[in-house]
Parts: structure tokens; sequence; C-alpha cells
């Protein structure tokens, strides 16, 4: 905790989590100086919590960070498996506490303040941000400041998914892993009656993977149900889990739903991360928007302009998501359908370039055409009606 109260910088991160560390990171990799940083949160986050696994260029500057990346992946359904290469792209898998340690010596280098006490009520009178704590005591004044704390949308969306996991870290005493062959999506788990689920495996070596079940669908499992859906999952993979130790367990829960995050909610904050509309919401992805948002908001302070990123999609992807989420969730089409649809009619670039929302128009129409036709075109009108509705509703 900070002695004396309030703080004055040039920059706030409210919400220390993966957004905040990236753009500390990003900030120190611009070569930013003379900027006054705090960074308010009550938890100063360390080790290893969570994965994050993504497909981009190699050779970047993430590039050593990473526990493992392939250049192929499998995508397994119930008629077959097929084999994506990834060229020029490569699928990686990046653990949380190389990022921690890489923004806690940002964090260093840039003499940032870190206050150690949750962000209440973000005060903006245009000039400057009064960050407060939930009591009400001033704890920050900021020229801007970056908001990652979990919101809900703006408003509720017409179709409100969720991506919901939980993945086993599993240890073997002997080879059993191909570390050759990561597992992107394996949609031969028995599929629930509403949504979508399947099985990925994601090797370090021949000895050590991270095992997970993931559903996208309106209703979270127990724990019971986890469990048991992982415990099926390894069986249909022949794993022994009598042999195996679980070293970590991993959950997670992320909104699928097309209603609208507010990126900018008053003149200097801006909201990053799923608060800032970084989570893709036909699949819950999230870490490479987030990259991006990085990315851009510390060029923007190194060119000396307002942190401000780009919308993390474009406007048409996110009404291709609406579509694709209505007919996932009214039936008009089966999620092993689609993606097996998906990955069969397009180049995997193409797909996973689609997935990270960087395609252009041309590839967007021809990912479109993938799709079933006729269920398509009656969520596509049904989304119009929704549309529609809520807008003389409101």
């Amino acid at each position: 905790m900070h002695a004396s109260f309030p703080v004055d910088v040039d920059l706030a991160l409210v919400g220390g989590g993966g957004a905040a560390s990236l753009v500390l990171a990003a900030l120190d990799r611009h070569g930013v100086t003379g900027l006054r940083v705090a960074v308010v949160d009550p938890v100063h986050k360390r080790g290893q919590d969570r994965t994050w696994a993504f497909w981009g260029l190699p050779g970047d500057d993430l590039d050593p960070l990473l526990s493992a990346s392939w250049s192929q992946v499998d995508v397994v359904t119930p008629a077959g498996r097929r084999v994506l290469t990834l060229d020029p792209l490569r699928y990686g898998m990046l653990r949380s506490a190389p990022v921690y340690d890489r923004a806690a010596a940002a964090e260093r280098r840039l003499d940032a303040v870190r206050i150690s006490a949750p962000a209440g009520e973000l005060r903006d009178d245009g000039e400057r941000v009064v960050v407060r704590d939930p009591d009400g005591r001033d704890l920050v004044r900021a020229g801007w400041v970056l908001d990652s704390r979990p919101r809900r949308p703006k408003r509720p969306g017409r179709t409100r998914w969720l991506q919901h996991f939980r993945g086993w870290w599993l240890a073997a005493d002997r080879p059993t892993f191909d570390p050759q062959r990561a597992v992107l999506m394996d949609f031969r788990t028995p599929q629930p009656e509403r949504g979508v689920s399947f099985g990925y495996v994601l090797p370090v070596d021949d000895r050590f993977a991270l095992v997970e079940y993931t559903e996208f669908g309106p209703e979270l499992l127990d724990d019971a149900g986890y469990d048991a859906a992982l415990c099926a999952y390894a069986d249909l993979l022949g794993l022994d889990l009598a042999a195996l130790r679980v070293r970590e367990v991993e959950d997670g829960v992320i909104p699928m739903t097309d209603g609208p995050f507010e990126s900018r909610p008053s003149p200097r904050v801006v909201r990053l991360g799923t608060a800032g509309g970084a989570t893709r919401p036909s699949t819950g992805f999230t870490f490479s928007a987030m990259l991006r948002q990085a990315d851009q908001v510390a060029r923007a302070l190194a060119e000396g302009r307002p942190p401000v990123p780009a919308p993390a999609y474009p406007g048409r992807h996110l009404w291709m998501d609406a579509v694709a989420l209505r007919a996932l969730d009214r039936g008009h089409v089966g999620g092993v359908e689609f993606f097996e649809r998906l990955f069969d009619r397009n180049p995997p670039e193409r797909v996973l370039r689609f997935l990270d929302g960087v395609t252009s128009p041309a590839e967007d129409l021809a990912v479109m055409r993938s799709s079933p036709l006729l269920p398509m075109t009656g969520a596509v009108l049904g989304d119009a009606a929704g549309r529609l509705r809520a807008r003389l509703r409101r």
C-alpha cells in the first residue's frame, strides 16, 4: 500500500491480471519513458494460474516465453482426424508465470507505483480520472485509466452463452504424449443437449501435457460434472489416469454473448480485456485481441497519442458472431457440424485468422459460404428481427 494518497500519475492500470501485464510489457518493449504509472489491484499476480493458447507468426516477442509451440494441430470429429498445417502461423502455449515475471520487470524499470487495494468508482471529469477504493477514499489521480476489471455487457445479449472448462496438467513417469502433436479440438466428447463440447491436448513434452474439457453453452457444470467429463475424455484418449499424476487444475468461465461491451465508458477511461470487447463472442477466445490492445496502447503512448486501441473486432465479425451464436443456440445447426464444415472447407490459416478477427471482407465471405446455407439464413433473419425489436424497445 502506498503511504500517501491520492497518488498522481499519467496512467493508472486498474486490475493487474493478463491484460495489464501485457500492457506493462508492451510499454517496456516500445521504450516508453518519463511516464508515471500506477497499478491498482489487491492481488499481485505471480506464478502459474492460467494458460493461454493462441496462434500467430513465429519470431515475435513472445517466443522466448512459450512453453511449447506447434506448426501442425489436429481437429478430430467422429468422422475422423484432420491434421492442419498452420504455415506460416504457429500455435503457441503461454503460461502465466513468465508473463507476470516480464510485467514485474517492466514495472520496476518504469518505476511504477503498485497500490495493493481494490478499486471502486472511477470519477472522470474529462481532464483527470480519480480512482477510489470501495469506501470512497481517493487512491489515484490519473491522466488516463486502463480498466481491465470484469464487466457485464452494456446491454444483455440476445444470446448469452459461456465458454467454460476444466483442464488437468498430467505428469507421467514414462513417455506418454506426443510433443509434436497438439489437439486443437476433439469433438468426440458427448455433446450437450444445448451447446457444443470438445477436448484438447497440449503436450509440453512426452511426459507432461494439459488435457482439457471445454463446453460452449448456457449452463455451467458442477465439479463432479467437469471431473467426470475429463475422466471420460482421458479414457477416450487411451490414457491410464491411475498411472498419471494431476499436477495442477485449471478452471475458467468466459462470456460468449452478442451483448455489446462498452470499451470507452468515459472520456479518459479505456477498458481492456473482456471488459473492452477482447473476447470473441462466437468462441470465447481472448488472448490475441488482448495482445493487440496492449501493443496499440503502448505504441500510442510512445508516440504521444491517447492510449485508445482500435475496436477488438470489425463490426462485420461481431454481426457474424451474433448470427452464429443464434444458429447454435436455437438448434438451427449443430456445433460439431458447424466447426467441422469451417475447418473442412477453408484453409487452416484462414480459419485461424478469422477467429482472431483479422481476415479481409473477401475471406469473410468465403467463411460464410462454408456454413450451412438454409439454417444460417434463418439465423440471419432471426437476428435482424431481434435487433429491430431491441431498437424499438430502446
